[in-house]
């Protein structure tokens, strides 16, 4: 890339000139690709030689995500691919360039944000690659996100060559298995390594004598004799299967084989999920602060990973009751919701339940009312020591795996990680440095609303001492050509006056996997399936949609012929729901095709305890008013019945009606699988997730709510094009519907979710794969940097 600008600059000294200045000329200090490609373009259409734009410095300036105008000079941000960064400083008079490093191209932006950074020659500057050198890192685009494929390549060749005791940690690894103070897999009868390769040719020639149905009952008597326990299998041919794999292993190991057998072995019987922030409830949440999609995924997560460890469990040949247990915060103050009982137990599972505790303050006072996600921080170090007390209470020990969610419930995880020596997982579901832009940079200016600084602190401890972290899609990581992944953003930035960070979050950690959730099944299917169907809500649902004025509704519908374009979400910024709103409101066209139908907050602004959500109320008002949306647009408030919300996806899909997701960005999009489950025709935003999940023109299609006009027109486009083609709409659908069922099931989901756990916990123990000396300089990071930052928000 670096070598296609010079040329050019070389070649065209003139041109390139012209073309820098236009960016100078802008007079903005930081540049983004929106930004910069407009001017590239015109400059283009300005050349009387087209080779003046040829492919290769085309290609140099689309790469280009960001440029910091520091008049003469630009400074450029290039990403050439995914997750592989170069820096460039620009001397436009001169038309020559010369490579930087990150340092030095960070110092440049925070002159810009702080004064002060000027005279500043040693900022606190965070670079974890010292740590990681002797790690393996994958090295292609493409295996991004399957780093457990990776790590079972390359750790089992290493693990298991002939100068290494890997064969001999393997065999500690099975004596120490156990559960509830059963004995599993090994006994003291066997010794050593030697030993066991010898029990196993005997265990295997035994079993294979027996019927292959036999269970523990009938064969355990001879295996236990042998130096075996409980733990191989629930049949006599599924134990020998499972020896001979091993016994494969030992012999010449192969990833295959190795992760054939490693998600078999009984490890996973209690787990701890970590939710701290918003109300947790399983009903009436929904639409309150802080509140939604998270609270859907973990409910539905845990009823699959329930089902899952239940039929693991039985295949293992074991009878042992698996135990799941949500913690959230106890809020005495509960608005009407169950967020106030310390203890509930899950609709639809059996050994699942939500155990609450409170946040204090220093003085050691319970905290009685709810508190902003931007807010907590200051509670959370106490929380963990309360949590880890209750979790032991009711475990009767350690759990077997500790999973995080979003920045708090990662960093609590973390934290009880690291003092219970258990394997930890994070899911981020979003990260808030991706929603708003240069909120690194500008951090001074949100901190007062925001106090982004404990959370992209908190982000980036969490993330570097997770043994694996789940996400949702590729994106998630390591974004797009053209767009950079949520933690790829992390992977250098920096905070002016606090710290710069010049290698933090690597996308080509093998820590990373895509497993992606699915809709509940139950509630979310075809609208064709007519005998499933809950038809005593069909009334209320008319009601709701095409019935006259109410106290939860606004607008109504002229022509009820029309179908139906709908939409639900809770109602902030990055949501965009007023943009959709609008966006429907200046299109002739989209409204002469189709009603619109919105979801999501209240009526009254003065419901909300969100400032976010009043102010995209008032916007959405005043839209209905400005475009004279009555009689074309209905608004109601936010439905939180998920049965009520199946038929209302479904009724949408009667009448010939699509779903849109208009967010500026959206991390996965769940309503999104919700709607093509039940046969809907989707359009979603091309900004995250959903990019992933809809392949256009097959199973649904992409929008771009930055274009709001393209985005109207393919939506109009649509509707006219299945009048003149009535099998159009059938196609659409039923490919929505196919696309879920093949990729996103939560018993897909469930079954990956818990082989991972087993594998990585696993090489954390055969590997030391926590990363001791990680871990350590993240601990200095926490008490020295975070501890401060979380002591200056108010309110503790």
């Amino acid at each position: 890339m670096i070598r296609e600008l010079e040329r050019f600059l070389a070649q065209h000294r003139r041109e390139a000139y012209t073309l820098f200045r236009r960016c100078l000329d802008l007079g903005r200090p930081v540049l983004q690709r929106t930004d910069i490609m407009p001017e590239f373009e015109a400059f283009c259409r300005e050349q009387d030689d087209s080779k003046k734009c040829d492919e290769g410095f085309s290609q140099v300036i689309r790469s280009i995500q960001e440029a910091v105008s520091t008049p003469p000079d630009l400074y450029l941000a290039v990403r050439a691919n995914v997750a592989r960064w170069q820096f460039v400083h620009i001397q436009v008079e001169t038309a020559s360039c010369r490579e930087v490093d990150v340092s030095e191209y960070l110092h440049v932006k925070e002159r810009l944000a702080h004064p002060a950074a000027e005279t500043d020659n040693w900022p606190l500057e965070i670079d974890l690659t010292p740590f990681e050198r002797g790690f393996p890192k994958l090295h292609e685009v493409r295996s991004i996100g399957r780093g457990v494929e990776y790590l079972n390549r390359h750790l089992s060749g290493r693990l298991f060559d002939r100068d290494s005791d890997g064969r001999r940690q393997l065999f500690r690894f099975l004596k120490m298995h156990e559960c509830q103070g059963q004995q599993l897999m090994l006994n003291d009868l066997i010794r050593d390594r030697a030993e066991l390769r010898e029990k196993l040719r005997d265990a295997v020639d035994y079993l294979e004598t027996r019927p292959l149905e036999d269970t523990w009952a009938e064969v355990g008597h001879e295996l236990k004799r042998m130096g075996f326990e409980p733990g191989w299998g629930r049949t006599a041919g599924l134990m020998a299967e499972n020896m001979s794999t091993l016994s494969d292993i030992f012999e010449a190991p192969s990833p295959e084989n190795l992760e054939r057998f490693l998600v078999r072995i009984p490890m996973i019987f209690s787990l701890v999920i970590l939710s701290p922030h918003g109300y947790f409830g399983q009903s009436g949440v929904l639409g309150k602060p802080d509140t939604g999609g998270q609270v859907v995924y973990i409910l539905d997560q845990v009823r699959a990973l329930e089902q899952e460890m239940l039929r693991s469990i039985h295949e293992e040949g074991l009878d042992i009751e698996p135990r799941i247990l949500i913690l959230t915060r106890l809020i005495p103050e509960a608005d009407g919701t169950t967020c106030d009982q310390e203890v509930e137990l899950v609709t639809g599972t059996k050994h699942a339940r939500i155990l609450r505790v409170p946040f204090r303050n220093q003085k050691g006072e319970l905290m009685r009312e709810w508190i902003s996600r931007f807010e907590i921080w200051p509670y959370l170090e106490q929380y963990a020591i309360e949590v880890e007390k209750v979790v032991l209470a009711e475990l009767g020990g350690r759990p077997d795996l500790l999973i995080g969610n979003y920045s708090d419930g990662n960093l609590v995880a973390t934290l009880l990680s690291q003092r219970l020596g258990v394997t930890q997982c994070n899911i981020a579901h979003a990260l808030e440095k991706s929603k708003y832009q240069q909120s690194d940079l500008f951090w001074r200016d949100h901190e007062a609303a925001f106090h982004f600084s404990c959370q992209f602190t908190a982000d980036l401890i969490a993330m570097n001492t997770a043994d694996f972290i789940i996400t949702s899609t590729y994106q998630e990581i390591a974004g797009t050509r053209e767009v950079i992944g949520q933690y790829e953003s992390y992977s250098s930035f920096t905070m002016p006056g606090l710290y710069r960070v010049v290698s933090g979050v690597d996308p080509f950690d093998p820590k990373f996997n895509i497993v992606s959730p699915g809709a509940d099944t139950e509630v979310f299917f075809p609208f064709s399936e007519t005998d499933r169907r809950v038809e005593s809500l069909m009334p209320e649902i008319k009601d709701l949609v095409k019935g006259n004025a109410r106290s939860d509704a606004r607008g109504f519908l002229n022509d009820n012929d029309k179908p139906l374009l709908f939409s639900m979400s809770r109602l902030d910024r990055i949501k965009n729901m007023a943009g959709l709103v609008e966006l429907y409101g200046r299109s002739d066209v989209l409204r002469e095709q189709a009603n619109l139908l919105v979801a999501g907050g209240y009526m009254d602004p003065h419901e909300s305890q969100d400032d976010d959500e009043a102010k995209q109320i008032e916007a959405i008002h005043k839209l209905f008013d400005e475009y004279d949306l009555d009689g074309q647009a209905r608004w109601i408030t936010m439905r939180t019945d998920k049965t009520q919300v199946g038929e209302l996806y479904r009724f949408v899909a009667d009448s010939r009606g699509a779903f849109v997701q208009p967010a500026l960005f959206e991390a996965f999009g769940l309503t999104v699988v919700e709607a093509m489950s039940s046969g809907l025709p989707t359009f979603a935003t091309l900004h995250g997730g959903p990019l992933e999940i809809i392949e256009h023109g097959k199973s649904g299609y992409h929008i771009d709510p930055l274009r709001p006009v393209e985005a109207a027109e393919t939506m109009a486009g649509f509707f006219s094009g299945c009048r003149e083609d009535a099998t159009l709409w059938n196609s659409i659908s039923d490919g929505a519907i196919q696309r879920v069922a093949s990729r996103y099931t939560w018993q897909l989901y469930a079954s990956r979710m818990l082989s991972l756990s087993r594998i990585y916990g696993f090489w954390k123990f055969m590997t030391n794969i926590e990363r001791q000396e990680t871990r350590r300089y993240l601990e200095m990071f926490y008490t020295l940097v975070y501890r401060k930052l979380a002591a200056t928000v108010p309110g503790q």
